[in-house]
């Protein structure tokens, strides 16, 4: 919380020093343009936009806005810059993402502002005479590819960095996001160059875009919906059907090759009575910690998946019965370690450290050789690892 309240202070100081500046009625005629364009891309992109907001739960949300954002960075004085982002985070709070609390839409116009002001500093330095304007010639270029990075480094590092800090235990790589959506930013920055551009040129012509853009728009969702049918939304695992997918397909190349192969059954212990003394989002706390704990002890090959309820598997490819049985039991270790913050029903923050979980374990060609034979197999075992006293794990039995 420390890091957004010092990101916003920082924009609120540079806001208060962007109201010295002046603007001419040809600034204001740009910024109602830009205006009235990034209100009608958003709103027809609306039902978009909430769509791609609640996908990028977790990861650093990409938005197109940044286009507008970044012309008005290269066309207006200051003080319009830094008006058309309350403008346009305003409406998008307003008409887009009611829900998404004041703070987070806060911070990401505050990113936003730190961002223009960055690059400004680039063109400051690399182009003193075109400042407040768009760049010409060879060094102008350079001038407007550094402020352009720049721009997108400052942005995304400050988001990013404000999901590392607040989700304790996040990879880089997931906070960073799919790589697919920095291309997107890119292209909405590239846009608002040529947004720029052509109201440097004739004010009206920036309407030309608008079908380029909302077709962007559409062609954003593809990788959000494909990955959304893969993940279970609350863990980030792969769901159950997109593992059984996976695992049949790797189980048949285990028998092809003659690798071995070995699944877990995972299952908390005890947490329904959790949810009971704790509440149903500090059970969702847990649920979140084990399968982190679950990515951070798999190799990359390897694929977990959430069952439903409390319950995990994991898919193991070229472990034997002699190594399932040490893996299970490294993870059955490292999450009883786990000390989970949660906020308790009375509201107070509190700190769990008693998640236990149950493992049984199976392995291909040992056990089964059909992948529904295997998960019964482990999940005998789980059962078994319950009725001896829970915190355990068991093996098939041979």
């Amino acid at each position: 919380m420390a890091f957004v309240l010092l990101v916003d202070a920082l924009a609120v100081l540079l806001a208060v020093l962007a109201v010295q500046t002046t603007a001419d009625a040809q600034d204001f005629v740009r910024f109602a343009v830009l205006a009235v364009g990034a209100i009608l891309h958003l709103e027809a992109a609306r039902g978009i936009e909430r769509l791609r907001e609640v996908a990028a739960e977790g990861v650093a949300y990409v938005n197109l806005k940044a286009m507008w954002n970044f012309a008005a960075v290269l066309l207006l004085p200051p003080v319009l810059a830094v008006a058309l982002v309350a403008l346009t985070y305003t409406h998008c709070w307003l008409r887009v993402t009611r829900r998404t609390a004041v703070y987070r839409k806060a911070f990401s116009a505050a990113t936003i502002v730190l961002a223009g002001a960055t690059a400004l500093a680039v063109l400051a330095a690399v182009d003193p005479p075109r400042l407040f304007g768009l760049p010409e010639g060879p060094l102008g270029l350079f001038a407007m590819l550094a402020a352009t990075a720049m721009f997108w480094l400052v942005n995304h590092g400050l988001v990013v960095g404000a999901i590392l800090l607040s989700r304790p235990g996040t990879r880089i790589r997931t906070a960073i996001g799919d790589p697919s959506d920095q291309l997107v930013l890119v292209g909405s920055l590239g846009l608002g160059v040529a947004i720029a551009s052509l109201m440097a040129r004739g004010s009206w012509l920036v309407v030309v875009l608008l079908a380029s853009v909302l077709a962007l728009h559409r062609a954003v969702l593809v990788p959000q919906f494909r990955d959304a049918s893969r993940h279970d939304p609350k863990t980030g695992l792969a769901n159950a059907v997109f593992w059984h997918e996976m695992a049949s397909k790797e189980l048949a190349r285990s028998k092809r090759t003659g690798a071995p192969l070995g699944i877990l059954m995972i299952d908390i212990d005890h947490f329904k009575a959790l949810n009971d003394r704790h509440g149903h989002l500090a059970g969702d706390e847990v649920l979140k910690a084990v399968s982190r704990a679950l990515q951070q002890e798999m190799r990359p090959y390897d694929l977990a998946g959430r069952f439903g309820g409390e319950e995990f598997v994991l898919l193991l490819p070229g472990v034997d019965s002699w190594e399932v049985g040490h893996i299970a039991e490294r993870i059955r270790d490292r999450i009883s370690g786990l000390a989970v913050p949660v906020v308790g029903l009375d509201g107070e923050p509190a700190r769990l450290g008693s998640v236990r979980v149950s493992v049984g374990a199976a392995v291909c060609p040992a056990d089964a050789s059909e992948l529904d034979r295997l998960l019964l197999v482990a999940d005998t075992a789980l059962l078994d690892a319950k009725q001896a006293g829970r915190n355990q794990v068991r093996l098939a039995p041979h």
